[in-house]
Order: C-alpha cells, then sequence, then structure tokens
C-alpha cells in the first residue's frame, strides 16, 4: 500500500497543492514553518481522522477559509486504486467520499490507508499523561479493526451523558439538606452504567488483545534501536479490578458495573466518571523500574521508537504494508539513534519523511526530493 497523489485545498498553510508520490522514500525538506508537517499530516488525517499536532479540526482549515478538502490518491494491493477525498467542516459534519462517491460517514473511509507516524510528539507517550498512551492504543486498534472507531464514539458519547447525571445529582446531593441525592438522577444513571459497562466492556477487552500482540513487539523493537541496552515491558493499568481468566465481554462488564457501583459515592462527590476505559492507563518500563520518571532522555526516544516500530510490525503482519511516516524526527536523534532507525525503516514499501535540512535525511534514506518553501512543493 502506497499513496500515489495528495491534493489539498484550504488545508493549513495551503491554498491549493498538488503532490504526486511513489514507492520508496520521499522527503519533503526545508525551513520550519513552510509546511512540510502539513503535506504528511494530510496522509496521516486521511488514514487516522485525527491529527498528531491538534485535538480538533478547526486549525486543520486555512485561515478565512469556510472548509478543508484532501484527496489522497492510495494505490493497494493487487494495484488498486482508491481516491479517498475528506471535507473538513469546522462546526458542521465532515464529508468524504472514495472513488467519488460519497459514503454515509467519513469513519467509513478507516482502513482504505493506513500509516504509522514517528514524530516529536511522541515522546509524551513516555514521559506525558496516560491520554497520550490511551489515545495511541485506540489509535492503533482503529487502523487495525476500522468498526472501532463507532466504539469508541458510542464510549464518548455515554461517558458524556453520564457525566452530565452526575454532575446533576452531585449539585442536588450538596443541595440537599439530608446528603442524598434526588432519585430522578439516580435512577436515569443506572441505565447509563449498563450503556458504560457494554461499551466500556467492547473497549477494554480489544485493548487487552492489543497489548498481548504489541509485548513481543516492543520488546524486540526497543532491543534493535537500543542494542540489546534495556528491557521493554509494557503492562495495563485498569480503573477496575482484573482477575487473571476474565477475558470476555460479559465477564469485562459486570466487572466494569460492579466497579461503578462500589465507586458510587466518589463518583456522586465529584460528579464525574471514576470507573472506564477512560481511566486507564498503559505503563512502560525498562527492566524493573517504570519509563516515566526514570528512563533517561535517549531510553525514552528509544521507548517511543519501539512502540512505533512495533505498531508497523503488527500492521504489516495484518496484511497490507503501512506508509511510514517520519515527521522531522531525525533531528531530535542523536547519530547512533538515527542511523539505526533509518536502517530498520528503510525496507518499507512508503517511507515519507520531513526535515528542515537535507543533511537531517540520512544516506539510507536517499530518493525523491521536494523543496517546501513559500507555500509551494517543487520536485528537486
Amino acid at each position: 500500500m502506497y499513496v500515489t497523489a495528495l491534493g489539498l485545498v484550504d488545508f493549513r498553510s495551503y491554498q491549493q497543492a498538488e503532490v504526486q508520490l511513489a514507492p520508496g522514500v520521499t522527503a519533503f525538506v526545508g525551513p520550519n514553518g513552510q509546511g512540510k508537517t502539513n503535506l504528511v499530516e494530510a496522509i496521516h488525517y486521511t488514514a487516522t481522522l485525527g491529527s498528531h499536532r491538534v485535538a480538533n479540526d478547526a486549525p486543520l482549515v486555512r485561515a478565512g477559509a469556510a472548509r478543508a478538502i484532501v484527496r489522497t490518491e492510495v494505490r493497494s494491493d493487487h494495484e488498486r486504486d482508491l481516491v479517498i477525498e475528506l471535507e473538513i467542516n469546522p462546526g458542521r459534519a465532515n464529508r468524504a467520499r472514495v472513488n467519488r462517491a460519497p459514503v454515509p460517514r467519513p469513519r467509513d473511509v478507516l482502513g482504505l490507508l493506513r500509516t504509522v507516524l514517528f514524530a516529536p510528539e511522541d515522546l509524551a507517550l513516555v514521559k506525558g499523561d496516560p491520554s497520550e498512551r490511551r489515545r495511541f492504543l485506540d489509535e492503533l486498534l482503529t487502523l487495525r479493526t476500522p468498526r472501532m472507531a463507532g466504539v469508541r464514539q458510542d464510549y464518548d458519547r455515554i461517558l458524556k451523558q453520564r457525566n452530565s447525571l452526575l454532575k446533576s445529582a452531585s449539585i442536588a446531593r450538596r443541595q440537599n439538606r439530608s446528603g442524598g441525592a434526588v432519585e430522578g438522577p439516580l435512577r436515569t444513571l443506572e441505565v447509563w452504567d449498563s450503556h458504560l459497562a457494554r461499551a466500556g466492556s467492547e473497549l477494554l477487552a480489544t485493548r487487552l488483545e492489543l497489548l498481548e500482540s504489541l509485548r513481543p513487539l516492543v520488546s524486540g523493537s526497543y532491543d534493535a534501536v537500543a542494542r540489546g541496552k534495556g528491557d521493554a515491558r509494557l503492562e495495563y493499568k485498569s480503573s477496575v479490578p482484573l482477575e487473571p481468566g476474565v477475558t470476555s465481554r460479559e465477564e469485562l462488564a459486570e466487572v466494569i458495573l460492579s466497579a461503578v457501583h462500589e465507586r458510587r459515592s466518589d463518583e456522586l462527590d465529584r460528579g464525574v466518571s471514576l470507573v472506564g476505559p477512560h481511566r486507564d492507563d498503559m505503563v512502560l518500563g525498562l527492566g524493573d523500574l517504570p519509563a516515566k520518571g526514570y528512563a533517561s532522555h535517549g531510553e525514552s526516544w528509544s521507548f517511543a521508537l519501539a512502540l512505533r516500530l512495533a505498531s508497523y510490525e503488527l500492521l504489516r503482519s495484518d496484511g497490507g504494508e503501512p506508509v511510514l511516516i517520519l515527521d522531522d524526527v531525525f533531528a531530535e536523534l542523536d547519530t547512533q539513534r538515527r542511523d539505526r532507525l533509518a536502517e530498520l525503516v528503510s525496507p518499507a514499501e512508503q517511507v515519507l519523511v520531513t526535515a528542515a535540512v537535507g543533511a537531517d535525511v540520512p544516506a539510507e534514506l536517499s530518493g525523491a526530493r521536494f523543496d517546501v518553501a513559500d507555500g509551494t512543493v517543487r520536485r528537486a
């Protein structure tokens, strides 16, 4: 699988851009702030419907424009060509077309293109908050199994509704002199408890399954990047007690529901949901110590790279090689890690690299080059 063309209209800094691409390595080179990352961000957005730089779509639309269009042409197995067109409408529903035919929902394009993106922001996977690691897991889940996008949206909707009820019940409880909450919100809350347990068990189960598949790949990738200097481990830290052997959706739903009932008083005090996959974390370890707070800067980078390399290997093992995107990552690495990463990714079918100067692109990744400056993209 590889991208053959990218077309942009009012996306980020580009009023209009057209880029023809081919298998192998393509480097986008130019000073910072000229739009290199915008190009690869658009390709990654096509695969994930999300940006690695911002949390919502509004910044993706060029200032003064009402919408943005990203058109990505993809060649997949058996020389089959696809044209994926996304219309980004801040404040309104986005739209999608495949081979010029509208699809019911933008998420229906998920799975048509798969990417793995390396970026300086990846250091937050090791050093940042649990939300960064949850996002990593859920984005990979959706790339592997596109239907999980619907599960995630359902869970987020349920969580929002449940938090609203908890906030109302919490206010009513404080206003009630006897200290008890009014019955109305509580009765409604019981219904949303069941919804939370159902959707949460599906998300939790697939995360646990993903972690089992990732563990050996992360360990091997870390060993390859760090050349045997450390033992990388992954563990899942759940907001509910997980017993060995409890893996079915039904069992996990019961565990979540039981934990919700146990934390009812705390949730009413705080007016927020304290139980569920939205409170979980993926704990990264090096040897017997957690990576966060103990790993050096170089070790943290090696772990972040290992997570992305493991994602690439996992997606490739599913069938259909993903596009590798390296967004200004080599400038962040020391010489040893730079050379090792280049060596590991060079066999990929398509690698897209951004760099401020040509010297930042390792010799192992020689290939096509585009110069990016003043809002234009020119073949070098």
